[in-house]
């Protein structure tokens, strides 16, 4: 399991504790020191279901500064959203969690932790 966080954030370090309570394993990645690739957006948001604007935090200054308001949430415009992340991480909803089990998980509630963590034990 891995777990994409900014150490800054409460729901990040709510969903660690919460992992740690429940002994589980899983790997940090600090995702604004060490970016997702396009590629490695890709294959969360497959596992998440969801679309590149679904994780987009929307109220950071650098989306205002993009104009992501004003973007098509499309299939032609799937692409520059996804570049969008991987050159911004900022705009990243956190923490993201993937489990073992090739599903994934935006970790903000508590059942949305739990979730994970059920499905990625052995």
């Amino acid at each position: 399991m891995e777990i994409w966080i900014n150490p800054d954030c409460s729901k990040c370090n709510a969903a660690l504790s919460l992992l740690d309570e429940e002994g589980a394993e899983y790997t940090v990645r600090r995702y604004l020191d060490d970016p997702p690739t396009v590629e490695e957006l890709e294959d969360v948001l497959r596992r998440l279901r969801l679309e590149p604007w679904d994780i987009t935090r929307t109220g950071e200054p650098v989306a205002a500064d993009l104009g992501l308001n004003t973007w098509p949430r499309d299939a032609a415009s799937r692409p520059g959203w996804i570049a969008a992340l991987s050159d911004h991480p900022i705009l990243i909803q956190r923490p993201i969690i993937t489990a073992d089990d090739l599903t994934a998980v935006i970790g903000r509630t508590e059942q949305a932790v739990r979730s994970t963590r059920k499905r990625g034990r052995p």
